[in-house]
């Protein structure tokens, strides 16, 4: 079995499951939030083992190191193996801040909001 040396960018974050889809990593990438080397990158990109990746996905930014690359879809178990997250714990806090700020709240059985009630809803959520 010949051992991979480059493998595309978009198929790769597909494979080691930071994306669910390959489309998905695929828009992400033309949307430049996936950095190689700190520069952006296309979904066609050639990667190797010992770049630099970091992946926007606010309000995070994960880095990681690829330590080997990889084609076909792997278990969650394997992944390391083939990327290093890197990422601070500073970054991985804001997940925990994000999650714990409330939206809204609205009581049980009330049903779905009015039109005016949906407009105060949205005007209350942009001063956000």
């Amino acid at each position: 079995m010949t051992e991979i040396t480059q493998v595309r960018i978009d198929k790769f974050l597909w494979a080691v499951r930071l994306f669910k889809t390959r489309s998905i990593a695929s828009d992400e990438c033309r949307m430049g939030r996936i950095l190689v080397n700190n520069m952006p990158t296309k979904p066609s990109r050639m990667i190797e083992g010992g770049e630099m990746l970091t992946v926007k996905k606010p309000p995070v930014n994960y880095t990681y190191r690829i330590k080997l690359p990889v084609e076909n879809r792997v278990s969650a178990k394997l992944v390391p193996g083939f990327l290093e997250d890197l990422t601070p714990e500073s970054e991985k806090q804001k997940i925990e801040i994000s999650r714990s700020v409330t939206t809204g709240y609205r009581r049980k059985g009330t049903g779905r909001p009015t039109k005016k009630e949906r407009r105060s809803i949205d005007r209350w959520q942009d001063g956000f």
